[in-house]
């Protein structure tokens, strides 16, 4: 890309909305330069823009008069960062799904680099306000993703967000801090110090230029940058209402995964998650899961089961003699054999075979179960 298209692009994110669909057009269809001279001019070539209003043109127009790309290059350089566009060799060229609302360019604070981390990311989303479970298990995916090799994004808000990025941190791991103001903006506040830990090891990447602040809308928006730019969103606690779930509906829309954390079904801040799961997403509960579904073949969550038993190593013949045993008492062995459906001889064999494994003892002319210890070793309640 030419000095003077970055130019233009850089002073675009100051004019256009992240997400202006009208504007992506008008990019791809002239180009940035030419789309900023037209703005700029007053010589009625804007008016040609299809779909350009006269009040949309206003607000355009007062925008650019503040526009100085110079300086915001020279601003995002002096915190370690750079301006990365659509056609850079660092380009995630996934953001390209989004059409004409792919951002007109990202700004991007850290030493990595952007599209290499991307193609092997995942974005773990959720509640501001999470539980403590929320967090747990958020900083739990966090840092079993980064142990996986997985890039952890997030968008560095309060709660699920936040414990994310540390538990990726705290594993020595890969994270990324998608922003909805400029990356030289700590916000919120409160997280100024992780903000800054994430733009050490990893990156914070946004589409507004430097010092520009987040609304409302840009948190909205910003959601859809976090699911295009990874293989799949886990969402971990969210109300009906969470913005977490735009994040998820995106990366639906664009053919990625979606996955999400069950919760107490008692728990409002879990309905939104179980809706997700009752439609597309897939229900995950740790690192290993998400890594399975967004991963290679070969990347597969361990098999789970419970602890495995010695009676569950028996062979189907031994099993069915031991079953034939009462829970209480002895009893012959051809009582044993009538019930095992086998010869007196096998049985005998496989008790034999039993008592050298513990399972039963003999008893005079019979045969019992090996009763077994208290748990604390001693003798039991009520007498010796």
């Amino acid at each position: 890309m030419g000095d003077r298209e970055r130019l233009a692009r850089a002073a675009l994110t100051r004019v256009l909305e992240p997400g202006d669909e009208r504007g992506g057009r008008w990019l791809r269809e002239v180009g940035a330069t030419e789309l900023i001279r037209r703005i700029t001019a007053r010589d009625g070539t804007a008016e040609q823009l299809r779909g350009m209003t006269p009040k949309r043109l206003t607000g355009y127009r007062l925008r650019a008069e503040a526009v100085d790309p110079e300086r915001d290059l020279a601003s995002v350089a002096a915190v370690g960062g750079r301006f990365v566009c659509p056609g850079d060799r660092e380009w995630p060229s996934q953001l390209d799904d989004l059409g004409d609302s792919r951002p007109t360019g990202l700004w991007v604070r850290g030493r990595p680099d952007l599209r290499l981390w991307a193609l092997r990311s995942v974005a773990v989303v959720g509640a501001r306000a999470c539980t403590p479970y929320g967090a747990h298990m958020a900083a739990s995916l966090g840092a079993g993703l980064a142990e996986l090799g997985w890039v952890v994004v997030s968008g560095a808000a309060f709660g699920v967000d936040g414990a994310a990025h540390r538990g990726a941190l705290s594993a020595g791991g890969a994270t990324m801090a998608v922003l909805a103001c400029g990356v030289d903006v700590a916000y919120p506040r409160g997280h100024a110090e992780l903000i800054g830990r994430v733009a050490e090891q990893g990156l914070v990447i946004g589409e507004l230029p430097p010092a520009d602040h987040p609304t409302r809308s840009r948190f909205i928006l910003r959601n859809r940058v976090i699911a295009a730019l990874t293989r799949g969103t886990v969402v971990v606690e969210a109300e009906y209402r969470s913005g977490s779930l735009v994040t998820a509906r995106s990366a639906q829309r664009l053919g990625r995964f979606t996955m999400g954390v069950p919760g107490p079904a008692t728990s409002g801040l879990s309905a939104g998650v179980h809706e997700l799961l009752r439609g597309e997403g897939v229900l995950v509960t740790d690192a290993a899961e998400v890594a399975e579904l967004v991963g290679e073949i070969g990347d597969l969550a361990p098999a789970r089961r419970g602890p495995v038993l010695a009676r569950d190593l028996l062979d189907a013949a031994s099993a069915r003699v031991l079953d034939a045993l009462p829970s209480h008492g002895s009893v012959s062995g051809r009582d044993i054999a009538r019930t095992a459906g086998t010869s007196a001889d096998e049985a005998l064999g496989r008790l034999y075979e039993l008592h050298s494994l513990g399972f039963v003892e003999r008893a005079g002319e019979g045969w019992q179960l090996t009763p077994r210890p208290t748990h604390n070793g001693g003798p039991r309640r009520g007498g010796p």
